[in-house]
């Protein structure tokens, strides 16, 4: 059974984690698939929200590794921590809008949000759950102009966090046309229609705040590129 490990990335550069050399301890540590979100040069116009302390910096890359079995965790850590400082969590992935995607490195033509969610203190983790994944999802898609939406749901932590950032229950990836970087209609697929984007605009804001995700959280705006090891 194959299992997903995701990292949070502060201080590595992009060529690193796209580098052979990282790619191949990655692979004698047991990974089979790596994904790399980089905040990079194509993505530099879009928003970007971070909620850490200062001292520590926005969240440059988030990274998914999948492996055979969760136990492999450490080394894969040890690989990514030698590149870059990270965090890292096992998580359960579901995938209500699957995207096309192609495992060769290349980049795919997108803008990828990648939102990494906390729960509030006041909904139990059933009802936060319950909300985001099936109340919020069908919301999700419908207003907004993407077309691929992935949710990882926090299982268990696998490293410690740095100082400062908060516990973490989910990290997100949205994929947008390269046009939402600096278009909200192509955003919102709202096809130019003013009354429309307010509409969808409303419809998503009330959607989100119903299970926290319009605070606390941090939204890295992301190239995405798949890589086969």
């Amino acid at each position: 059974m194959t299992s997903k490990l995701m990292y949070a990335v502060w201080d590595g550069d992009a060529p690193a984690l796209h580098s052979s050399d990282l790619h191949a301890a990655l692979a004698a540590a047991g990974a089979t698939r790596l994904q790399v979100n980089v905040d990079d040069e194509p993505v530099a116009e879009a928003m970007r929200i971070p909620t850490g302390p200062a001292s520590l910096g926005p969240v440059r890359a988030v990274v998914s590794v999948w492996v055979g079995s969760a136990d492999t965790a450490p080394v894969v850590t040890a690989a990514l921590a030698a590149v870059a400082l990270v965090a890292g969590w096992e998580v359960e992935e579901r995938r209500p809008l699957d995207p096309p995607e192609a495992w060769d490195g290349s980049r795919v033509d997108a803008l990828a949000n990648v939102a990494i969610l906390r729960r509030p203190a006041d909904l139990s983790a059933e009802e936060w759950r319950h909300t985001w994944l099936v109340d919020h999802t069908p919301v999700a898609i419908a207003t907004q102009g993407t077309f691929g939406y992935l949710q990882n749901v926090v299982v268990a932590p696998i490293t410690d966090l740095p100082d400062g950032f908060a516990p973490v229950d989910a990290l997100v990836e949205e994929l947008f046309l390269s046009a939402a970087i600096d278009d909200v209609h192509a955003f919102f697929g709202s096809g130019g229609d003013a009354a429309e984007l307010s509409d969808r605009m409303t419809r998503l804001m009330t959607s989100v705040a119903r299970f926290g995700a319009d605070r606390d959280l941090d939204l890295v705006p992301t190239s995405r590129y798949l890589y086969a090891l």
